[in-house]
């Protein structure tokens, strides 16, 4: 036997994984997930098995390999932990992304850091892996003897046990909360043969009840028809076993939760395991509970804010199939489910679902090459589908698999679409007004205010003020190690950098103290606003029974913050909510009949070509959150800009006066989803340094396309702009120079841009990122 083993040594030239042979005494232990032990040139490394093969000719990439000169494995380390799709996925992570295998592969290992390799006293080598100590919990459970038991007359806490025991074992930590210490009265029972106590494995992370309102999800009695067409385009899919991709096109609020939850009943039913992603953590409680409410302890939670311990015992749940059902952010696509019949991502057009570090993945392609090797469904769900989605569905296929979109056009029961009202701020402006709200969002806020209802306010910039300005010279104060300015935080009086956090202390105008860095002058004064500004506003204009709750990612650092505040807004009588984009999508308070949007035209103004479908998209799914319930709901959008399309498109609930615009545009200046964008990026402490090296690196790149696309039509050839400086051209002390390869749909352009950069070899002091599919090009 032979096996492909990947080295865990994260170069970006061990691209392929290596061929050693099984001893004949490791045969009968070895299995595709083993943590191995190998010769590596003259060291000893660590190694994943993802292939195993009765010749070395059958392993991937050895095709013309000498059996002769092949090593045996020496130790196998510890037994498979990673998923089944680990191998063949990593590797196509890898190709697709010009990333590290083993980088790629340690995506499916568990958390808790990299494993590393030790040497005992002895010479040996055993696998450390960091130390997250397991927790286990005490069950009490009644004995066949307790029916025939009669406790003494003034034993009452014998008694209680028993009665609490009477319905099913209980842990001893329940039981304590429930009649404070009853460990006695257990040592008792159990002497006597009345109970028995088991030790079994605890879950951390499964504790995390909510008092959401909206974490609960009862089956309706009908589904709508759109809701019934979605579900059986599903079931479909899965009867296909063709890996096909279902794209669920519904309005906000019209139920694709329910449609979710009814496809993931069907494929537990056949036996087999579900993954949900979501693309927020503000929506992880809402959405946990919701399908814990539906499928109880088998569901497990994995993103970024549990603690080690946390993420360890729910990927073990997931590992030991005490949890056929996984939800959480991008990471919960690697989770080891066994069996896996279907993946949800939720809201697929969200820019979270993209890595910003290596390997950078998109999750909904990494997802759809799962589905495609697995043969079950992706479902995408969203109000406001990718551009991507969307040009895939109208082709019907993409990479030889079936894209098809199904309309959920209206919401179930009595609620309906809001009322959208464009608040013109020229206007406003022009008749004297200078307050941050305008005479229609102000009004709207105190007639809610006199109904006791609640009101969702966005504001897409954090922090008080997003900068300081001298009115004497101009100056800006910027970050000492980016090329970004810095944002005014007034709780602190600190400027802080949202690029690399540096912080610095400050008092703005008319404080005393205040100075310019540059002049000297004592006006340097606040400019635009935050949410902390607005927050500050909102809490003098609103009366003191009005609840005004700010969420935004500096309310939001601590271990279940976002849980707090939405049960903070949930459970008061009369709130605002003020939030960033976090607060956009996915939460659903019937409540909630106004909906503001302070000025939408931050996000109109990006300079980004997907500036107008981000803004679209954050528009309109905050509009959804109004008018759930069963009193009509009212949006007011604050512009400068009323005539734009993606203002026009959100007012009339009409997304095509924005795709058809948007259409046009990207086609003729070529952006996607008519090609692929690349973003090659190479950064260093000298700048010099930097221009050289990216410049030699792209015309191998531009050499390599040439030779690629010799017998492509003109129009149909990649090409290279650039390399310039970026945008922010210094971040972290680090210079940063880029360029980007626009090359067609199909074309293999990682191939190219991996073979010139083995060419020109890595060079001390410059770091390359390699961004296919780019969404971040500043």
């Amino acid at each position: 036997m032979y096996a492909a083993v990947v080295v865990d040594i994260p170069a970006r030239a061990l691209s392929e994984p290596f061929a050693y042979a099984v001893p004949a005494h490791l045969a009968d232990d070895m299995a595709v997930g083993c943590t191995v032990l190998v010769a590596f040139g003259h060291r000893p490394a660590l190694g994943y098995v993802i292939a195993l093969a009765p010749a070395v000719s059958e392993l991937p990439g050895a095709a013309d390999l000498d059996e002769a000169r092949v090593r045996p494995i020496e130790a196998i380390l510890s037994p498979p932990v990673c998923s089944e799709f680990a191998g063949p996925v990593s590797l196509w992570i890898s190709r697709e992304y010009v990333a590290p295998l083993s980088e790629c592969l340690r995506l499916f290992l568990p958390p808790g850091g990299t494993p590393r390799l030790r040497k005992d006293e002895d010479g040996s080598y055993r696998l450390e892996r960091p130390a997250v100590p397991e927790v286990h919990e005490r069950v009490v459970s009644l004995c066949p003897q307790a029916a025939d038991y009669e406790p003494p007359v003034r034993a009452t806490r014998q008694r209680q046990l028993i009665e609490a025991l009477s319905c099913g074992p209980v842990t001893t930590r329940e039981l304590n909360l429930l009649y404070t210490d009853m460990s006695p009265a257990i040592r008792a029972l159990e002497r006597r043969g009345v109970v028995r106590v088991d030790e079994r494995r605890a879950w951390r992370g499964c504790d995390d009840g909510t008092t959401l309102s909206s974490a609960r999800a009862a089956a309706p009695a009908r589904l709508t028809s759109g809701q019934r067409e979605a579900l059986a385009a599903i079931e479909g899919a899965i009867d296909a076993h063709a890996g096909d991709v279902i794209v669920v096109d519904g309005v906000t609020g019209s139920g694709k939760t329910e449609v979710y939850l009814s496809a993931i009943d069907r494929v537990l039913a056949l036996g087999k395991s579900a993954c949900v992603l979501v693309p927020e953590i503000s929506l992880t409680a809402q959405t946990v509970g919701r399908f814990r409410s539906r499928f109880g302890g088998t569901v497990a939670v994995f993103h970024s804010r549990l603690s080690a311990g946390e993420r360890l015992d729910q990927w073990d749940m997931v590992r030991t199939g005490a949890a056929r059902v996984v939800v959480g952010a991008r990471s919960a696509l690697f989770c080891p489910l066994a069996n896996l019949g279907l993946i949800v991502i939720d809201e697929e057009h969200e820019q979270s679902y993209k890595q910003g570090s290596s390997p950078r993945y998109h999750a909904r392609e990494v997802a759809a090459h799962m589905a495609r090797v697995g043969g079950f469904p992706l479902v995408l769900g969203s109000a406001t589908p990718s551009a991507e989605a969307l040009a895939r569905c109208r082709a019907g296929s993409h990479l030889g698999q079936t894209w098809r979109r199904v309309e959920m056009p209206e919401r179930p029961g009595a609620s309906r679409l809001p009322e959208i009202v464009v608040a013109d701020l020229r206007r406003e402006f022009s008749q004297g007004a200078r307050s941050m709200f305008s005479r229609p969002l102000y009004d709207a806020l105190m007639e809610v205010v006199q109904r006791r209802e609640k009101a969702v306010l966005l504001h897409n910039r954090r922090g008080f003020a997003p900068f300081l300005m001298c009115r004497e010279c101009g100056c800006v104060p910027t970050c000492d190690h980016c090329s970004t300015a810095l944002t005014y935080h007034e709780r602190t009086h600190t400027l802080e950098c949202h690029t690399c956090g540096a912080v610095y202390h400050v008092r703005p105008y008319p404080a005393p103290g205040s100075a310019c860095p540059r002049c000297g002058s004592r006006y340097l004064a606040k400019m635009g606003m935050g949410t902390q500004q607005i927050e500050d506003a909102l809490v003098a204009m609103l009366p003191d029974d009005v609840e005004v709750i700010r969420m935004d990612a500096d309310s939001t650092r601590g271990k279940d913050a976002h849980k707090r505040l939405l049960e903070q807004f949930d459970a008061a009588e009369c709130a605002v909510l003020l939030g960033t984009q976090m607060i956009a999508k996915g939460l659903d308070f019937p409540e909630v009949t106004l909906v503001g949007v302070v000025l939408a035209d931050y996000a109109l103004k990006m300079p980004d070509f997907r500036a107008s479908e981000r803004a679209y998209d954050l528009l309109e799914q905050v509009s959804g959150r109004a008018g759930r319930g069963e009193h009509p709901g009212r949006v007011i959008i604050q512009t400068y800009l009323p005539d734009d399309p993606v203002i026009r498109a959100v007012a009339t609930h009409d997304r095509a006066v924005l795709v058809d615009h948007e259409a046009k545009q990207r086609r003729e200046a070529l952006y996607p989803p008519y090609v692929r964008l690349t973003n090659v990026l190479v950064r260093g402490s000298y700048e010099r340094e930097v221009q050289r090296y990216i410049g030699e690196l792209a015309r191998l790149v531009s050499d390599g396309l040439e030779r690629a696309a010799a017998g492509l039509p003109e129009d149909a050839r990649p090409f290279i702009m650039g390399p310039t400086s970026c945008v922010i051209e210094r971040a972290k002390d680090s210079y940063r120079h880029h360029f980007i390869v626009k090359s067609p749909i199909g074309f293999d352009v990682s191939s190219v841009i991996a073979s010139a950069l083995d060419t020109v070899g890595a060079r001390r002091g410059i770091s390359v990122s390699v961004d296919v599919d780019a969404y971040d090009l500043m």
